[in-house]
């Protein structure tokens, strides 16, 4: 029979302790915006900045809002917005994004519906982290999605190779049953800048 001792021993040496990501690397991180393109983030209407503490960065929209109803365009359904960005790291670092915080809000009306799409990847590298959140009317109020990696799981920057960062996030609004002489809408902007949508780096040293 195992003693209480030995099988305490044997059941630490089973446990997985998971992978802890390094942190941000000295000096100040800067993202140049290389190209921006969609309806939900026109010329002049998207801005990216960094953390002093290198930790995250967040975009901020200006005019990003997808709305249906009497005075909506039909394209005023959906909007959505394309950010290619070049993340300019110290050397000997690369970086991944364990968490995303997506913020806004929605007004829609009895029997509407809005939906959040967001998806980002590495140039080059395949879009396979598509993730969505409906939420039904009514509903007048603030919304929030937070989107987690496993540090496990994170999707790094190839060391060594120089590929930009690409973001896409769409807005949709459906009328469904909603009152037609009503409007229903979905924003994920902010005239003032205090909704904005930030990304949480996780870093990694380069191998020598």
């Amino acid at each position: 029979m195992i003693s209480m001792m030995a099988a305490a021993g044997l059941a630490l040496s089973t446990i997985v302790i998971p992978p802890v990501a390094d942190p941000p690397p000295p000096g100040q991180i800067t993202i140049d915006v290389v190209t921006v393109n969609g309806s939900g983030c026109r010329a002049g209407t998207a801005a990216v900045a960094v953390s002093p503490d290198n930790k995250a960065f967040t975009v901020t929209y200006s005019d990003y809002l997808a709305q249906v109803g009497p005075e909506s365009r039909p394209t005023d359904f959906r909007k959505n917005c394309q950010l290619n960005l070049k993340v300019n790291v110290p050397g000997g670092f690369t970086y991944g994004i364990a968490q995303a915080d997506y913020r806004g809000f929605a007004h829609l009306e009895r029997g509407a519906k809005g939906t959040q799409k967001a998806s980002y990847y590495f140039q080059g590298m395949s879009d396979n982290d598509q993730r969505s959140k409906t939420w039904n009317g009514a509903l007048s109020d603030s919304w929030q999605v937070t989107h987690r990696t496993d540090v496990a799981s994170i999707i790094y920057h190839p060391c060594g190779a120089k590929r930009n960062f690409n973001i896409n996030t769409e807005l949709r609004v459906d009328k469904g049953t909603s009152d037609p002489k009503k409007t229903s809408f979905m924003a994920m902007d902010s005239t003032d800048g205090s909704i904005e949508t930030i990304y949480h780096f996780a870093w990694k040293k380069c191998p020598r």
